[in-house]
């Protein structure tokens, strides 16, 4: 039925941009084919510029995806049909009438379509992922390497013997062949990337060289393109001023990677934190990409590599959100992308190739990129060691163009060092080597199967990509000056130190007798230690030096709710709270730290001493041991996947317990099956301890009363407590018996994990949604959770 339905809408969707044509062509007959360009009929043909070419690239590259195939190449063949390749040959008075020649006219959508360039290449900046290159390191060096050089003597070659009419001013056959060279030898990043995520290869070796691989291609594409561009502003190649070029770029991305990584993060952090105004963080990334597009501009290169550049320092800031990035990838997706490669398909007139002399030269150029970039991508793989298989699936990947091919080639035409003849030309060779790609990629990678060593690092990374920690963009602490609040700064430091999370301490000083910046300095200590200790128990190219964390740290008089939640808006994904006074005599939380956490709606990490606490802290060093109570729910593996983050700086052993409230029985079917699922949470957890590199014990007890069972368990030489609690919905803070009693009976200190808020409206809307009407059946299954 779905598939149906799909059909049925691309159906209506071809049917109306149909009667859009047909409407079209009503319009250019009485008008005769002519169009002012100025009024409201120059924005009328605009606005229908803008909706064929989103309806129709759209469609084609949902088309193209249900068979496989990148929706970017859907994208540029739309533009291609609506161009003089199809609707100009049949339909010729309608083609000219959507897409009139007049100069102002023509301006319009070509401004958007520039526009559209830079913001793509900001978002392929965004995804470039310097981190995987330095992992992977000398094989996508070597790859990169070959795959570049190989294909770019192959195309600068070929310009040398083009045919003068193939070029609009022969005189400039050099640069020409840079242009070429460049366009034959890069590879697509995007659809790289798209092809090898589809097939599960992300987290496999080859995957992660292949795509390290492309990145270092698009990198010195986009070089080589800046410097290309200087020796065209100039009409020949000069030493002096090819020189200045290659030493303004060098210059450009020497500061960019060093000064300009720091002004980067500090304009992002400053308009998310001090704005107000929606996609406030959007604005101000869109003017980080002006602004050094300006600076390439005037240094003498072109606008794309500042954009790129701004994207690869952007999508490095620690403050941008998945969800400020989803926002800016949608607009680009959605509009400027389609904009673009429409667009460009426009410039492109496959009719040209009637004429048996470029139809031959279009052959063989498609021949010459694809054995060029095979053979030396291929060439790579075996130079970096790899086998016969690996080094042909290499081979495929790079094959890819696409995306970067079709921006370059428009450049050269835009400039005017390309015809439009080899501008069809190089667009053709860009559509079927891109097209034949993932068919030839997955065959070469489906003939690769996965060694059990590196089947057991995938898993493992899978297993911590579901986890609490490595979704954590940002912490909030709110400490006072006790030893628990200075607990909880070494807690947070080691559960974002390693990354340079950045982090937001709030010291309160309210009732304290030392000094405030004493007390904060003392905090600030701790965090760094933890961060310290963090560092020196993760890899060496996952590191961050502490120094370079990005760490905020002030004092409040008291903490309310208002100014948490105040504080919350800029974006936390989790609170930590270290309190001397948290607890009523009587075990309940007292008003202040219900206050507090009544102005933070995210999950909480919540530090307690316990009822019959002294309120020391315990060292987590050799010796120390942790409890980690489970049940096989999501709040209980976050809770554990904070557990063994805190133990692996010191290899603290982890004891999970599982209390189950059924009895063993061996007669009893349904018990059995209850002890699997048990077992199966354990072995979860066991596989995270793994993959965290913290030894961890198990154990089921199957009779007693759940706070009994964890509270006996303390006791016997437990110096932590981690526990997953759910929040209830309601203004004071409460998290079932289960918590309450455990807290009320153990000795040792506690860490509550606990989830999202739930309020009471939100619960009983959603209950609404779902079909329930009583409201008080609504609260007692929420509070009961």
């Amino acid at each position: 039925m779905r598939s149906k339905d799909q059909a049925r809408g691309l159906s209506l969707i071809l049917l109306g941009t149909s009667a859009f044509l047909a409407t079209t062509a009503a319009l250019a007959a009485e008008s005769g084919g002519q169009v002012s360009g100025q009024g409201g009929s120059g924005e009328a043909i605009f606005v229908a510029e803008i909706v064929l070419l989103l309806v129709v690239g759209r469609g084609l590259g949902e088309i193209l995806e249900r068979f496989g195939q990148p929706a970017i190449m859907g994208q540029l063949i739309g533009g291609i049909l609506l161009g003089p390749s199809l609707l100009g040959w049949l339909w010729p008075s309608a083609q000219h009438f959507l897409f009139p020649g007049d100069p102002a006219q023509k301006s319009m959508i070509d401004a958007v379509s520039q526009l559209g360039i830079l913001m793509l290449l900001l978002l392929t900046g965004m995804e470039t992922d310097l981190r995987l290159v330095r992992r992977v390191g000398a094989a996508s060096i070597a790859i990169s390497a070959t795959g570049v050089v190989v294909p770019f003597i192959c195309g600068f070659g070929l310009a040398q013997l083009l045919p003068d009419s193939l070029l609009p001013n022969p005189t400039q056959r050099t640069v020409a062949g840079l242009f070429l060279g460049t366009a034959l030898s890069v590879s697509s990043v995007k659809i790289v990337a798209v092809i090898v995520r589809e097939m599960n290869f992300i987290r496999r070796n080859l995957g992660q060289v292949i795509i390290s691989s492309a990145i270092i291609e698009d990198t010195i594409g986009w070089l080589v393109i800046a410097v290309t561009f200087g020796i065209a502003t100039h009409g020949k190649v000069e030493f002096f001023p090819l020189a200045l070029t290659i030493v303004e770029v060098a210059a450009f991305m020497l500061f960019s990677f060093t000064v300009g990584r720091r002004i980067v993060f500090t304009l992002i952090r400053w308009t998310n934190d001090a704005s107000r105004s929606e996609y406030a963080v959007v604005t101000m990334i869109l003017i980080i990409m002006c602004v050094m597009a300006l600076i390439t501009s005037l240094i003498g290169v072109h606008t794309v590599l500042g954009a790129f550049v701004a994207g690869i320092l952007v999508g490095e800031s620690p403050i941008l959100s998945q969800h400020i990035e989803g926002q800016l990838r949608g607009i680009i997706t959605a509009l400027f992308m389609p904009l673009f490669f429409g667009t460009a398909g426009l410039s492109a007139n496959l009719t040209v190739l009637a004429d048996p002399t470029l139809a031959l030269l279009t052959i063989g150029l498609v021949l010459i990129a694809s054995l060029g970039k095979f053979s030396g991508a291929f060439l790579g793989g075996k130079a970096a060691g790899m086998s016969w298989k690996e080094s042909i699936a290499v081979g495929c990947a790079m094959n890819a163009r696409g995306s970067t091919e079709v921006i370059v080639a428009s450049i050269g035409l835009s400039m005017g060092i390309l015809s439009h003849d080899l501008f069809t030309m190089i667009v053709t060779m860009a559509v079927i080597t891109t097209l034949a790609m993932p068919p030839m990629l997955r065959w070469a990678l489906g003939r690769l199967p996965m060694a059990k060593e590196e089947k057991e690092r995938v898993e493992r990374e899978e297993l911590d990509q579901r986890g609490l920690v490595s979704k954590l963009e940002r912490l909030l602490l709110v400490v006072d000056d006790s030893p628990i609040g200075r607990f909880t700064a070494y807690l947070a430091g080691l559960v974002g130190g390693s990354s340079g999370m950045p982090t937001t301490l709030l010291q309160l000083t309210e009732g304290q007798d030392a000094p405030a910046e004493d007390s904060r300095e003392k905090h600030v200590d701790e965090i760094k230690k933890g961060a310290r200790a963090s560092a020196s128990a993760v890899k060496q190219d996952e590191k961050v030096s502490v120094d370079k964390m990005h760490l905020t740290a002030r004092t409040e008089a008291a903490a309310t709710g208002k100014t948490i939640a105040e504080e919350a808006r800029k974006g936390y994904g989790m609170l930590f709270i270290g309190l001397n006074e948290a607890q009523t005599p009587r075990g309940a939380f007292t008003a202040r730290l219900n206050d507090i956490t009544g102005g933070f709606d995210g999950p909480l990490c919540l530090v307690l001493k316990g009822a019959g606490g002294n309120g020391k802290m315990p060292v987590l060093e050799a010796g120390a041991k942790i409890l980690l109570p489970v049940n096989g729910t999501e709040i209980s593996r976050r809770a554990a996947d904070l557990a063994l983050a805190i133990a692996r700086p010191q290899r603290v052993p982890v004891r999970a317990l599982y209390v189950s409230r059924r009895a063993r029985s061996k007669r009893s079917p349904a018990s059995r099956f209850s002890h699997r699922r048990e077992e199966a949470a354990l072995k979860e957890i066991v596989s995270l301890a793994e993959r965290y590199g913290v030894p961890v014990e198990t154990a089921i007890r199957t009779r007693g009363v759940p706070d009994q069972a964890i509270c006996k368990e303390a006791a016997g030489g437990i110096s932590l407590v981690v526990m997953g609690v759910t929040r209830r919905a309601g203004e004071e803070l409460d998290f079932g018996e289960t918590a309450t009693a455990v807290i009320g009976k153990c000795n040792g200190p506690i860490i509550l994990v606990a989830n999202e808020r739930v309020r009471r409206d939100e619960a009983e809307a959603e209950a609404q949604r779902t079909g329930k009407s009583d409201a008080r059946e609504t609260r007692a299954s929420v509070d009961a959770q």
